[in-house]
C-alpha cells in the first residue's frame, strides 16, 4: 500500500522550492472573479454624492426632484441614519493628548451629517435601477452648501489660528501626542555627544491606487435578518464584526463577508468603508441587491490616503561615528476622520527607528493632527519605510559632515549576529540576524567599489550619477501581546483530496501557491489535490486577514498546528488498517509507516478510510479535518540592504534608476519565486513614491492630483532589473522559521532612491518627490550658492 514514487514526483514542490503562482492560470487569462465580475439579474445600482469643498456646513438637502426621477428607488442622506439604526465607523487604535486624557473621537457615519469635512465626503446616496439613471438622479439633488475656511496640511493645522475641523471637539486640531522611548536617557546622550547631525524632511502623501477600485455588493434577507456583503478587502473577519456590530449594529453572525478575488489592497482596503454600510443600508430599504463601484476619479477623492508626515530627525554621535542617540519629532496628518487603523501608520512602527544599530538611547514625539482631507489608512510599510528613511537618511549626513564613508559609518555601528537577541534603543529585541554580512552582500553585487569609475563616465557623457547603500529592517507578524492570532483548517474529502481553509486573504502574494507548499511539506500533499478556501467568514471559522507581511507566518503556524492533529487522527486510523499498534506508527512525507518494516499508507488513503465506518476504530468520528487557531510567539524582524544607483540629466532634472541591488533576509524562503515578486513590487512603489508620486492639495483644500494625469503613477520603464539576494537566518518565533516578505522592499526603497539622488546631485538631501522640477530646482540654487 506504499511506495516512494509518488514522493519522488512531487519532489520540489514543498517549502523553498520555487513553484510557479497557480492562482495565474485563471489571473492572466482573464478569468478572475472580482466584485465587478459577479453579474446579478436584479442589481439596483449606487452612487454616493461627495462634498465639492473641504469644509462646509450643509444646511439642508432637498431630494424632491431626485426622487421623481425616473428608476430612482431610494435617496439616503446623513439625517436618516439614526432613525434607520445606523451606527459609525470606529477607530481600533487608541492614544492620548498631552495630558494623558483619551484621544478626541469624532463621530464618523457613512454619510455626514450638518457638515462636510473634506472634498469627496459622502453626502447622500442614491440608488436606481440602473447606473445611469442613479448618476442622472444625484445631478438633482438640490445641496445647500455654506463653504468654511480649511487647512490640508498637518503642520499648518497645529499652528495657531487654522480652522478647526472639528471645532468642539479638537479646537486645536491636534487629535494626539505619543512618545516612546526614554527621552532622558535620549536628551543625555545628545548633551554628551561630540557631533549633532540634524535633518528636516517630509514624506508625501500618496494614494494607494490598486488596478481593481473598490466595489460592493450589499444583501438582505428580511425573514431571518442576514445581511450579505461583497466585497474585496483584506480581512473579512475584522472588517465583518466592525460593520455588523458598530454601523449595523447587530451580532456578526447575521452579516456575512464574501471577499473573492482582489485585485491590490496595499492596506488600503484593510478597513470597513462607509460604502461597505451604505450598500447594507440601501438593500435593506430597496429590498433589492445593490452595488457600487468606485470610479478612478472617486477613488482619488474617497479611498483612504498614507504617509504624509513632516518630521526632524536628530543623530548623536562620538569622535569616531558611534552612534550615541537619536530622536524624532513628527506631525502625522490624519484626516478629517479617524479610520479602523488612522493612527496605526505613525506611532506603531517606530521601533524600526533602531535600524539595525546599536544605538541606546532613542526617543520619539508624534502629534497627530486633524485636516480637511480624506482619512489616512497603512500603505505598504505602514510606518516602516518612514522609520528607516528617518535613521538612514540622517546617517548619510552625518558621514558627510563629520568626513566619514557612508558604508563604514554604517559598519562601525552593526549589531553583530553573536550580539543577539539583541534588545534596541526602542522597543524591538531583535532575535536574529546576520545584517554586516547582507550588506557586504550587496556592496559586492553592486560593484560598489567601481561607482567612480561609473561616476566618471556619466560625467563624460553630461549626467551626474549617485548611489546609497540603506540597511532597512522591519517587524513583522507581531508582537505576541497584540492580537496576531490566525485560523487554519484542514478538510479531507471521501476520495482523499484536502481543502484547505485560512482566515488570510490573498490580494497578489500568492497565497494559493504557497498555502499548497506547506501542505505539501507538513502532509506529503500533491498540490494538485489541494484546494485553498479563503474570503467567507460563512466558510472559513477565523481569521484576522493579511496585512503587516504576516501571512506565511500566521497561515504557516496555524496549519503546523492543524497538520499536527491530522496527522494524531490519521495514525490512529492507519493503526487499524495495518494492524499495528498505533505507538508504533511513524509518519513522514505523506506516508504513515510501522515503524522497522515496508508497511505503509498514504494518507489519502487513510482519508478515503476515513469516511467508510467499518474501516475505523470503534468510537472514531467519522472524516478526517481539523482546526486550528494559533498565535505565533513573537514578533519577527526582516532585514536587508538596498543600494541604488541613478543617473541624472541635470539640464532636464530627470532622474533614472539604473541599478538596484537588495540583500534580504526573510527567513526560510518558502518560494523564491514569490519572494523575488514581492521584493519587486515593494521597491517599485517605494520608488515610485520617492521619483513622483504625491498627492497635493490647494490652499482651500481641493485636491489638485486628482488622476493619473496629475498624479505619477511609477511605470515599468522606469526601474532596471531588480537583482534579489537570499541571506536567510531563520527565525524561531514559529514554526517555519519564516520572517514576512511583503513589504521589505518598500521599507528600503524611499531612503535608497533618495539618497542616490542626493548623492548624485552633490547636496545633503532632497525632500520627494524628485520630480524633474524639483531637481533642476535644487541644481539651480545649488549653483547660486543658496544650498
Amino acid at each position: 500500500m506504499g511506495g516512494n514514487c509518488v514522493a519522488e514526483e512531487m519532489a520540489g514542490q514543498g517549502i523553498g522550492a520555487s513553484v510557479r503562482r497557480v492562482e495565474d492560470r485563471r489571473l492572466l487569462r482573464g478569468a478572475g472573479r472580482y466584485v465587478s465580475d459577479i453579474r446579478l439579474a436584479d442589481a439596483a445600482h449606487m452612487v454616493i454624492v461627495r462634498s465639492p469643498y473641504a469644509a462646509a456646513r450643509i444646511d439642508g438637502i432637498d431630494a424632491t426632484a431626485a426622487l421623481a426621477a425616473p428608476g430612482v428607488l431610494a435617496v439616503l442622506t446623513g439625517e436618516q441614519q439614526d432613525a434607520a439604526g445606523i451606527g459609525g465607523l470606529q477607530t481600533i487604535v487608541q492614544r492620548h493628548l498631552p495630558d494623558g486624557s483619551p484621544m478626541p473621537r469624532p463621530p464618523y457615519r457613512p454619510l455626514c451629517i450638518g457638515a462636510a469635512r473634506f472634498v469627496g465626503d459622502a453626502v447622500a446616496a442614491v440608488v436606481a435601477e440602473t447606473l445611469a439613471q442613479a448618476q442622472d438622479a444625484a445631478e438633482l439633488l438640490d445641496i445647500a452648501y455654506d463653504p468654511q475656511p480649511a487647512v490640508a496640511s498637518a503642520s499648518a493645522a497645529l499652528l495657531p489660528g487654522a480652522p478647526a475641523v472639528w471645532p468642539e471637539l479638537a479646537p486645536d486640531n491636534l487629535c494626539f501626542q505619543f512618545n516612546l522611548g526614554n527621552r532622558a536617557a535620549t536628551d543625555a546622550a545628545f548633551a554628551a555627544a561630540d557631533h549633532v547631525t540634524r535633518l528636516e524632511f517630509r514624506i508625501s502623501r500618496v494614494h494607494a491606487a490598486p488596478m481593481e477600485t473598490r466595489s460592493a455588493i450589499g444583501e438582505y434577507e428580511p425573514v431571518e435578518g442576514l445581511y450579505t456583503l461583497t466585497a474585496g478587502v483584506q480581512a473579512p473577519h475584522k472588517i465583518r464584526t466592525e460593520l455588523a456590530e458598530h454601523v449595523l449594529r447587530v451580532g456578526a453572525s447575521k452579516l456575512r463577508l464574501i471577499s473573492p478575488d482582489v485585485g491590490g489592497g496595499f492596506g488600503m482596503k484593510g478597513s470597513p468603508m462607509p460604502e461597505h454600510a451604505l450598500v447594507l443600508w440601501a438593500a435593506r430599504v430597496t429590498g433589492r441587491q445593490v452595488r457600487w463601484v468606485s470610479t478612478r476619479s472617486e477613488a482619488f477623492l474617497s479611498d483612504y490616503h498614507a504617509r504624509d508626515n513632516d518630521s526632524v530627525v536628530e543623530l548623536a554621535l562620538a569622535k569616531d561615528g558611534m552612534f550615541l542617540g537619536l530622536r524624532i519629532r513628527s506631525v502625522a496628518n490624519l484626516g478629517a476622520y479617524l479610520g479602523f487603523n488612522t493612527p496605526h501608520s505613525s506611532t506603531n512602527n517606530l521601533g524600526g527607528l533602531a535600524g539595525m544599530y546599536r544605538t541606546p538611547a532613542i526617543h520619539a514625539e508624534i502629534r497627530g493632527a486633524f485636516t480637511n482631507t480624506q482619512p489616512m489608512a497603512p500603505y505598504r510599510g505602514a510606518g516602516r519605510p518612514e522609520a528607516t528613511f528617518a535613521i538612514e537618511r540622517v546617517i548619510d549626513i552625518a558621514a558627510g559632515e563629520m568626513g566619514l564613508d557612508r558604508v563604514d559609518i554604517r559598519r562601525r555601528n552593526l549589531i553583530a549576529p553573536e550580539a543577539m537577541p539583541f534588545k534596541t534603543g526602542l522597543v524591538f529585541t531583535y532575535d536574529c540576524g546576520a545584517f554586516e554580512r547582507g550588506m557586504d552582500m550587496a556592496l559586492e553585487a553592486a560593484d560598489w567599489a567601481g561607482f567612480a569609475e561609473r561616476r566618471a563616465q556619466s560625467a563624460a557623457r553630461g549626467k551626474l550619477r549617485g548611489i546609497a547603500v540603506v540597511n532597512a529592517i522591519e517587524v513583522a507578524a507581531g508582537p505576541a501581546k497584540a492580537p496576531n492570532e490566525e485560523g487554519a483548517e484542514i478538510r479531507f474529502d471521501p476520495s482523499g483530496d484536502a481543502t484547505i481553509l485560512v482566515g488570510s486573504h490573498n490580494h497578489g502574494q500568492g497565497h494559493e501557491t504557497a498555502f499548497r507548499q506547506i501542505a505539501h511539506s507538513m502532509l506529503g500533499l500533491d498540490p494538485a489535490r489541494v484546494r485553498i478556501v479563503q474570503g467567507d467568514t460563512d466558510t472559513v471559522a477565523h481569521g484576522r486577514g493579511t496585512f503587516g507581511s504576516r501571512s506565511a507566518i500566521a497561515v504557516g503556524a496555524a496549519m503546523d498546528r492543524t497538520s499536527q492533529k491530522i496527522i494524531a487522527q490519521g495514525r490512529m486510523i492507519a493503526a487499524h488498517l495495518l494492524e499495528a499498534a498505533e505507538a508504533d506508527m511513524e509518519f513522514a512525507a505523506g506516508y504513515f509507516r510501522v515503524a522497522g518494516t515496508d508497511r505503509a499508507i498514504r494518507i489519502e488513503e487513510v482519508a478515503k478510510a476515513s469516511y467508510i465506518p467499518a474501516k475505523l476504530p470503534r468510537g472514531a468520528d467519522l472524516g478526517l479535518n481539523a482546526h486550528a487557531v494559533v498565535t505565533t510567539e513573537d514578533a519577527t524582524f526582516p532585514n536587508g540592504s538596498h543600494i541604488c544607483e541613478v543617473e541624472v540629466d541635470p539640464e532636464t532634472g530627470i532622474t533614472q534608476i539604473v541599478s538596484y541591488v537588495v540583500s534580504d533576509d526573510v527567513g526560510t524562503v518558502i518560494n523564491p519565486l514569490l519572494v523575488k515578486g514581492q521584493m519587486h513590487g515593494g521597491i517599485a512603489q517605494g520608488a515610485g513614491q520617492a521619483l513622483g508620486e504625491q498627492v497635493l492639495y490647494d490652499e482651500s483644500g481641493q485636491i489638485i492630483t486628482g488622476s493619473f494625469m496629475d498624479y505619477q503613477m511609477p511605470r515599468a520603464d522606469d526601474f532596471p532589473l531588480f537583482p534579489v539576494l537570499s541571506n536567510p537566518v531563520p527565525t524561531r518565533m514559529n514554526p517555519l522559521g519564516a520572517k514576512g516578505a511583503g513589504e521589505a522592499g518598500a521599507v528600503g526603497a524611499l531612503a535608497a532612491v533618495i539618497g542616490a539622488v542626493s548623492d548624485a546631485l552633490g547636496v545633503p538631501h532632497i525632500d520627494m518627490p524628485v520630480t524633474s522640477e524639483r531637481v533642476w530646482q535644487t541644481l539651480q540654487a545649488k549653483k547660486t550658492g543658496r544650498i
